[in-house]
């Protein structure tokens, strides 16, 4: 651990992102945003994988999604664990500690597929997933606080916008080697895709080894600074988590049926090979749109977009179920268009004003990524009894935890700022406002920062999450 040193040296080494030279800054988001194609491309190749899984195994669509449940209960189980080894060790051991899970994963595909192994492949899942795991909570923690807060969605939607390109590209390659039209009941091509992404993941790995990459910590109040705030206290956190394992759910429930959607509309004659172009499409609607949230995010309350998001895929997924044909399959990538912003919005509302705690509160927040493992295994069954555009009422129950979410997130901040509107709050409010109520809840005598505007603060909140992120 020569390189990772411990007893608490990555908070003692910790700066904040305003004390590093712009060319830090870039450098540093341009590595991490790195791995967000890593996963991308995987979770893309993923959905993918349960067509090919059907048709050369003779599975149900309910036994292929056990594969969508390795792969996200391997977030419950090392969200616990990369939070806290994060906190002591940096953010550097735990991308190294990821890259690594995710490349040995990769590369045990390869004998799994020249044996037929569905339980092979499950294993191997796993072990790519928990290395996923740490990437996720320490890319998204770090890009968050990689630069001003105000600021701090802004980064992690454009960071993530990589992730729904390499999703696009997911598709594409399967379509084009295991998906192909001759080979969708053969694994014979499969190892060597897989073959590729360990190689890749290797690549990246070594690149982190020779950079230096900062440790970085989250600007707060002075209040928080002093004395963090424990996780557990947090609303926002909690609530927050909650939303992202039923959004996460939700999302992956559709995601895993897409392509099956298409290819069971009547009267279209969809091959799997085309379903797979489609999907593709489906992906880039849903990265298009997020490149599209990051103009909107800077002016609009991110509360109070998510919200409306939360709507959206409601009102899709019910159109979904009921429409046939060229028309469900439009309402269907509606569906990806008002999933686009969801998860980094929730990341960040959740995580914001933690301070020393950051890191393990975006390992809670991480862990409810494990959501994906049992909302696709429902809607499958329910495909499997009824069909495949039915089942698509099942994620209704996701989306509606997100919506609740986001409005309950933005009356909050409207209660405490005293006036109804939206637009994102400040820097400077958003950090007195913290300041404040964290002072109340802990019966400090200090004084605390006051804000040199008109703003009624709520007496029982100890925070109001929804900083001023141009998400």
């Amino acid at each position: 651990m020569g390189r990772f040193k411990p007893e608490g040296a990555a908070a003692q080494r910790a700066v904040t992102a305003d004390t590093l030279s712009k060319s830090q800054v870039y450098f540093s988001f341009a590595l991490v945003s790195s791995l967000f194609f890593v996963w991308g491309l995987s979770y893309g190749l993923l959905d993918s994988l349960n067509k090919t899984f059907q048709d050369s195994l003779h599975l149900t669509k309910a036994q292929s999604t056990g594969l969508q449940a390795c792969y996200f209960g391997a977030y419950l189980i090392n969200g616990p664990i990369s939070g806290p080894l994060a906190a002591r060790y940096g953010y550097r051991f735990s991308i190294h500690g990821g890259l690594g899970l995710f490349s040995l994963g990769a590369i045990m595909f390869w004998p799994c597929a020249k044996t037929y192994s569905y339980p092979g492949f499950l294993a191997c899942t796993f072990v790519t997933a928990s290395g996923l795991a740490w990437l996720e909570m320490a890319a998204n923690s770090y890009i968050t606080v990689l630069g001003p807060p105000e600021n701090a969605a802004f980064r992690l939607v454009f960071a993530q916008c990589w992730n729904g390109v390499a999703s696009v590209l997911g598709p594409i390659i399967a379509g084009r080697t295991f998906l192909k039209t001759g080979y969708s009941h053969t694994l014979n091509h499969l190892q060597w895709v897989y073959l590729g992404i360990s190689a890749f993941g290797c690549i990246i790995n070594l690149l982190f080894f020779i950079a230096k990459l900062p440790e970085v910590k989250q600007e707060v109040a002075s209040a928080i600074e002093h004395k963090p705030v424990s996780i557990w206290t947090q609303p926002h956190l909690i609530f927050g988590a909650i939303a992202e394992f039923f959004y996460v759910g939700s999302q992956v429930a559709v995601a895993s049926l897409t392509i099956n959607y298409y290819v069971e509309q009547p009267g279209l004659n969809i091959t799997v090979t085309r379903a797979a172009d489609l999907f593709s499409v489906t992906l880039a609607v849903f990265t298009i749109a997020r490149f599209m949230g990051v103009p909107v995010l800077a002016k609009v309350d991110a509360a109070l977009v998510l919200g409306i998001c939360g709507i959206g895929c409601i009102v899709t997924s019910i159109l979904t179920a009921v429409v046939p044909g060229a028309g469900g399959i439009a309402c269907l990538m509606l569906i990806f268009f008002f999933e686009s912003v969801c998860y980094p919005i929730i990341f960040t509302l959740a995580t914001s004003n933690l301070g020393a705690n950051q890191k393990l509160g975006s390992a809670l927040v991480a862990a409810g990524v494990s959501g994906g493992a049992w909302m696709p295994s429902v809607q499958a069954v329910v495909a499997d009894a009824k069909s495949t555009q039915t089942s698509f009422f099942v994620p209704i129950s996701g989306f509606a935890v997100v919506a609740a979410y986001g409005f309950y997130m933005h009356m909050r901040g409207c209660k405490q700022q005293g006036y109804w509107s939206w637009r994102k709050l400040d820097k400077e409010t958003t950090m007195n406002l913290t300041a404040a109520a964290h002072h109340d809840v802990e019966h400090s005598t200090d004084d605390v920062a006051g804000s040199d505007k008109d703003i009624k603060v709520g007496q029982s909140s100890p925070t109001y999450p929804v900083v001023s992120y141009q998400h």
